[in-house]
């Protein structure tokens, strides 16, 4: 059963959310009142999902949010009043997969949780593809770099260097990147130490 950790800034609707959730199927592993302690209250309640009810979301609550999506992130449903595009936008890169505005009606939580998890889910896959892209690019440059240092070392031609590199990841059971960091750290040390 999904569990959602329930924080109602107004104080309002708290019981309401709480019962519309458990008509949905889901349970409730707590409710606080402000986004102050979200990232103690997620670990201690072991919350799937969190379900925000405020009037306009605050900086320093969206601060958390945005500490918590970096250590531990959660799909993150929000309910408030405030239509203007910088709360909007402030919400969204804190980590807020929905913002519902003027949107709170029980019978529809179960599908804007729903929502909330798919885009939630979407975002996380093409966080994972940038992160991947981005590190796959960063080895490039150091195997290239690698290369060039064997090139300029060994007197190799770029084949022989980058044939080089793999055989002595095959022999030490690296990958490839690891190998050329380990060349560029070496050749940093005996440059560091010549001069």
């Amino acid at each position: 059963m999904l569990k959602v950790l329930v924080i109602d800034e107004l104080g309002s609707r708290a019981r309401e959310l709480c019962e519309g959730l458990a008509e949905a199927g889901y349970g409730v592993s707590a409710i606080l009142r402000d986004m102050a302690s979200v990232a103690d209250s997620i670990r201690d309640h072991d919350a799937d999902l969190i379900l925000v009810h405020t009037d306009s979301p605050r900086p320093d609550g969206l601060a958390q949010l945005a500490t918590l999506q970096h250590a531990t992130p959660r799909p993150v449903l929000m309910f408030a009043t405030d239509s203007s595009e910088t709360a909007i936008r402030a919400a969204m890169r804190s980590g807020v997969s929905a913002y519902i505005v003027d949107g709170l009606y029980v019978e529809r939580l179960a599908v804007l949780v729903r929502v909330s998890m798919a885009r939630f889910d979407e975002y996380q896959t093409l966080k994972r593809e940038r992160d991947d892209a981005a590190r796959k690019l960063s080895e490039r440059v150091t195997i290239e770099r690698a290369k060039g240092v064997l090139m300029k070392a060994r007197g190799l031609d770029e084949d022989e260097a980058y044939h080089s590199l793999r055989r002595l990841a095959m022999e030490r059971g690296k990958r490839l990147g690891d190998v050329a960091n380990d060349v560029l750290a070496t050749a940093d040390l005996l440059l560091g130490r010549a001069t």
